[in-house]
């Protein structure tokens, strides 16, 4: 322990708990450490230890955040402790003080420096916040990049939300990097209550259950849940299993929900709704409804927040933007939060909520991370997300960062999570994500073109492929492939048992075997005992043995497992049992059906009590043959094996082996390809990057457009890299050349088709089209290699970049374009970073200079006073 460590942590009015303490202790060992608790649970103090003990040693310390918006945040609160003439921040956006001592930043601008070749001797200490965005499947990569890379001298500290395996990253970072240490915390700052709301339309009645009673799934909510009648798409109504004393249910209102919330002093609340436009629907509806939150000293505050942020902003601006609307909601207590917001509008909100003057904010799932905003309850209305093209169900990592924000540390003894009841996911399902805590951890890593490019450039060849078996992907690979050989050893020692068994002393098993197949035709996967039980469907009446139970069992549900076909069945007496292929001497042959209980529900007693009673009064034909008897159909010379009196156990032993065999054959095809996945996509990015005279393996050097692709950093480095290589940007005017270089920018999400594009001429439609076709040659080369297709270029946006650049107003551009303020600033930020790149890499000074000039035009106006206020 440091002698100095109750100096540092004066600054602190609370007692640090045991986590942070420990947390310390790694610090001042001068290993590295992995942090990983709740939300709101402290982990920053832990991050400004580490600062603190690198600037009293008169070493430099850098900050790291995934977003603008989080890096924002860390410089201003770092400025309070430093002062802003000792901290730094670099985003993309804002470039202020970059040789501070203390260096807020996103991760790829640390990534960008580490490649740049940028000497870090004097750092000390990097702060990995949100480490668990390796996971993203775009930005992931550059966090490994980061760790792997990172002078071997410079001490990390990550900090993430709780993983169930950070034991795992440890030891990863470990085998990097050095001794690290994994400090976990999975219990919550301030404890927290789940609820289910829901809505009884048969009594008009509204029901706010715990979620949880005494460490499981509330009965009575479950009971609830369970007399309702559920409406879906192309479903019939469900009723109760007996079809009577059943509920209407519904999802409760917007406006019963704040309300109950009100009575019950549950605000303030962010209410979680995984829809831009509902987010805005919801404001509307809830101020329409006359719903008023706050007294007069809250609105004449709010108006003083709003006026100090939103002053810059020009009239007209702020009329396309519904500022009306927006200050009427806010004034009321109101709010929508989410990324079509431009920034400004967004930060009044955030600051109005930290103030307590914000009772309740729709948002969507993006502010679970980022901004600190804590609220005393958390209100999630669907369970299911829609991701442009299916319903995905939330994971319970999802659920526990968005449950996350529920409880202010120092404030709220107790934070509420409320799950709205929904037609579609079943009580259960939302006891489920409430009582779990698994959040696994998996890195996202693969090669990129730029990456390939950097390490050519900086490392030989043999030393670039090892340094992809540092990567988190290989190193957790690596454990998959013990894990799946010491299943493989078990498969194999099992194979030879059970081969074994199968042999007989009075002839060839298999020689019979194949013989019975000849006679029965065609078999499904080469088991018609497999064949006959997916014929089976749920009411389907089989004559069953298995353990005590000898005779009709209905058939309830059949699945399709990695080992084979599974039969649930009830029998008469009520008993559910499993039966699987093994089970069965012959194919299963149905002898009657029985018509089953409308609610699916066989882990409760009555119904499987009802399911054996239907049994019991089914007309039932007779049991298919005995075995000998389909032995006599097969031939009419009998086969010596069939004098074999274990004949039924060695064929059932034959069975089973063939099954093993097909396991082991799939075990070593995921070996082999969890070995070569990333060695192979490594190679095929560098032979694209051969074939394209970028790279010449030959000699393992890069060409002068390999240097340029090496510094450009962007989703479509390839692309870019090769259509400023082909001249396709040269030769125009900078609102031409912003509009060309929005295509790698912009992503038409909608699942309406897009408007059609606009070019001013049609010179300029020819080079979007040279753009589209070097576009497809990449795509076919990645095809080729077996590799993932880049995200193609889209023109939807390059009249709205070129009308900007070209210096129309923000309020013409956005009226006559279906884009919210919020996209366009994103998206005009983004078309500004590859523009200020283009202008450092084009080989062509004219194209250099306009580039910068369409950079400069760009920034400005609503684009220019979001970042000014980032930074401010």
């Amino acid at each position: 322990m440091r002698p100095d460590r109750d100096d540092i942590l004066a600054r602190y009015s609370f007692d640090l708990d045991r986590f942070q303490l420990d947390a310390l202790d790694v610090i001042d060992d001068r290993e590295h450490v992995i942090v990983a608790a709740p939300t709101g649970s402290g982990k920053t103090v832990v991050a400004e230890y580490g600062v603190e003990v690198a600037l009293r040693e008169g070493r430099r310390a850098f900050y790291t955040a995934p977003i603008k918006a989080l890096s924002n945040q860390k410089y201003r609160d770092l400025v309070e402790i430093h002062g802003d003439d000792r901290v730094g921040l670099l985003t993309g956006d804002n470039s202020i003080d970059g040789d501070a001592p203390v260096v807020v930043m996103t991760t790829e601008v640390l990534r960008n420096m580490i490649y740049g070749r940028r000497d870090l001797d004097d750092l000390a200490v990097v702060v990995l916040d949100e480490v668990h965005f390796l996971q993203d499947t775009y930005r992931g990569p550059v966090w490994e990049e980061v760790i792997i890379h990172l002078p071997q001298h410079v001490q990390l500290i990550c900090l993430s939300a709780t993983v169930s395996n950070a034991d795992e990253l440890s030891d990863w970072i470990g085998t990097v990097r050095g001794p690290t240490t994994a400090v976990v915390e999975s219990k919550r700052p301030v404890r927290l209550d789940n609820m289910y709301f829901v809505s009884d339309r048969t009594n008009d009645r509204l029901h706010l259950l715990p979620t949880i009673v005494d460490g499981r799934p509330n009965n009575d909510a479950a009971r609830l849940d369970a007399s309702g009648v559920r409406h879906g798409r192309g479903r019939r109504h469900e009723r109760g299993l007996h079809g009577s004393g059943t509920r209407q249910l519904a999802t409760p209102t917007r406006i019963d929900t704040v309300e109950t919330m009100r009575e019950k002093g549950l605000l303030p609340a962010i209410y979680f709704i995984f829809s831009r436009a509902q987010c805005d629907e919801a404001a509307r509806t809830c101020l329409a409804a006359g719903l008023r939150l706050t007294d007069e000293d809250e609105r004449a505050r709010v108006w003083e927040i709003a006026d100090q942020r939103l002053g810059a902003l020009v009239a007209a601006d702020l009329d396309v933007l519904g500022h009306e609307q927006f200050m009427a909601q806010l004034e009321a207590g109101i709010a929508a939060h989410h990324a079509g917001m431009v920034p400004p509008f967004k930060e009044v909100v955030e600051q109005c909520f930290s103030e307590g003057l914000t009772k309740v904010v729709f948002a969507t799932e993006t502010l679970a991370v980022g901004v600190n905003m804590p609220a005393r309850s958390v209100v999630i209305e669907k369970l299911t997300k829609f991701t442009g093209d299916h319903h995905e169900s939330l994971s319970p990592g999802q659920y526990t960062q968005l449950t996350g924000r529920a409880g202010r540390r120092g404030i709220d003894e107790l934070g509420t999570a409320i799950v709205l009841w929904s037609p579609f996911v079943r009580f259960d399902q939302a006891a489920d994500l409430a009582l779990s805590r698994s959040f696994h951890l998996r890195s996202a890593f693969r090669p990129t073109y730029n990456m390939a490019a950097n390490l050519v450039r900086t490392y030989d060849a043999q030393t670039a492929h090892q340094l992809l078996t540092l990567s988190f992907a290989q190193f957790q690979s690596d454990r998959d492939v013990v894990r799946i050989e010491r299943r493989l050893q078990r498969q194999r020692d099992r194979l030879e048992s059970l081969r074994a068994t199968a042999e007989s002393p009075f002839g060839d098993v298999d020689e019979y075997r194949t013989l019975v197949d000849a006679a029965k035709g065609p078999r499904l996967r080469d088991d018609p005992i497999e064949l006959a039980m997916a014929k089976l469907r749920p009411g389907a009446v089989i004559h069953a043995s298995k353990g005590k139970d000898h005779g009709p069992v209905a058939v309830v549900a059949t699945a399709n497992r990695s080992a084979g076909l599974k039969i649930t069945a009830i029998t008469p007496s009520g008993r559910m049992i499993q039966l699987v292929g093994t089970d069965f001497d012959l194919p299963p042959e149905q002898i009657g059906s029985v018509v089953l209980p409308g609610t699916y529900s066989p882990n409760r007693k009555d119904y499987r009590a009802e399911v054996g009673l239907r049994i019991k009064r089914a007309r039932l034909g007779p049991r298919a043959g005995r075995h000998e008897a389909e032995q006599d159909r097969v031939t009419s010379t009998r086969h010596p094996v069939e004098e074999d009196p274990d004949l039924r156990e060695r064929l059932k032993a034959a069975d089973q082996a063939d099954r093993v065999v097909r396991e082991i054959s799939e075990l070593e095809r995921r070996v082999e390809h969890r070995n070569a996945t990333l060695a192979r996509e490594f190679d095929g990015v560098l032979a694209i990057l051969d074939e394209r005279g970028l790279v010449d393996l030959e000699t393992w050097t890069l060409t002068d457009a390999g240097d340029m692709l090496a510094r450009v950093f962007h989703e479509s480095d390839l692309l870019v890299t090769e259509t400023i290589r082909a001249g396709v940007l040269d030769g125009v005017d900078a609102a031409t050349l912003a509009g060309l270089v929005s295509t790698f920018v912009y992503e038409h999400r909608s699942p309406d088709d897009p408007p059609m594009p606009w070019f001013p001429d049609s010179a300029v439609r020819r080079r979007w089209r040279s753009i589209e076709r070097l576009s497809e040659e990449l795509a076919h080369l990645e095809l080729v290699q077996g590799l993932a297709q880049h995200r193609p270029p889209d023109p939807t946006f390059f009249a709205i970049a070129y009308a900007w650049v070209a210096g129309e107003g923000f309020a013409e551009v956005v009226a006559d374009e279906e884009v919210t303020g919020g996209d366009f600033v994103r998206n005009v930020k983004q078309l500004i970073d590859v523009l200020r790149q283009v202008a450092i890499v084009a080989p062509d000074a004219e194209t250099r200079a306009t580039a910068r000039s369409a950079a400069e035009s760009a920034f400005r106006g609503v684009v220019s006073d979001a970042s000014a206020v980032e930074a401010s």
